[in-house]
């Protein structure tokens, strides 16, 4: 069984005409994929025709909708493509700036595939030229700690493998940037395992002039907004269901234990 299991590769992106390309080509030489899908979510390039001559489907939102918007769409393109409704495919979602490094998520897949976890994350070495100062990233992994337990390395990490079943358990998605935080949060909620698992990912770093903090400032707006839509909702693993081991970096973990 494990030999037919297939998986699709989603990209969401907005203006990536330069990078999407060698992005898709190296999504395409992971094990497994046999389907790689890009959103174009509102580009004003030339994205979706390198994306399309790339070898991926694609398809595109006419205005910019917003990364968890682009997700679900994709999701939904990948279903409509399966002919085994009884073994889905996994789907790996990618981030479109990651080029010739996006082979380095290969690690990401064979942990769902076996059925180990539910959903693999990728813990990304430091990003050259990044000029953040880690205020987004402390939001997201505060929340998800108060929420369930775990501490997150990379809270915010866009490159996750996800069986079908998790995804669609975590409907809808958090809006804008907050999507993979409220995802993590929803996922140990829901009872689902993660891992976090280290690539040699790298992609192109927010600097850290003007436009650099006006996205930071969108990121922690969006942040808040899907750990305090939680909070409210009361979203979270009870206390006394906790999982009472330590959690480990890199190690698999289920918010109510084993």
């Amino acid at each position: 069984m494990q030999e037919k299991q297939r998986v699709a590769v989603i990209i969401p992106a907005k203006d990536e005409a330069r990078r999407i390309g060698a992005t898709i080509r190296a999504a395409r030489s992971i094990p497994h994929v046999d389907l790689v899908i890009v959103v174009d979510d509102g580009s004003e390039d030339d994205t979706q025709k390198i994306a399309r001559a790339a070898g991926a489907a694609t398809v595109r939102h006419s205005v910019n909708r917003g990364k968890a918007s682009a997700m679900e769409t994709g999701a939904r393109v990948a279903q409509m493509r399966e002919t085994d409704e009884s073994n889905p495919r996994l789907m790996l979602f990618l981030d479109a700036d990651l080029g010739d490094s996006a082979l380095s998520c290969m690690p990401l897949v064979e942990p769902v595939l076996s059925g180990k976890v539910d959903c693999t994350i990728a813990f990304l070495p430091p990003q050259q030229g990044a000029g953040g100062h880690g205020f987004v990233t402390g939001l997201g992994r505060k929340a998800i700690k108060r929420a369930t337990g775990w501490v997150a390395r990379q809270p915010l990490s866009g490159q996750r493998c996800i069986t079908r079943e998790a995804f669609d358990a975590v409907q809808p998605l958090a809006p804008g940037w907050g999507v993979e935080v409220g995802m993590t949060i929803d996922l140990l909620v829901a009872g689902y395992t993660v891992q976090e698992i280290p690539c040699d990912l790298h992609h192109r770093a927010t600097a850290n002039d003007f436009k650099g903090q006006l996205h930071r400032a969108n990121q922690y707006k969006d942040v808040w907004l899907a750990a305090y839509s939680r909070r409210l909702h009361r979203v979270s693993v009870p206390r006394g269901k906790r999982n009472g081991t330590p959690p480990e970096p890199g190690m698999p973990f289920n918010a109510y234990g084993s």
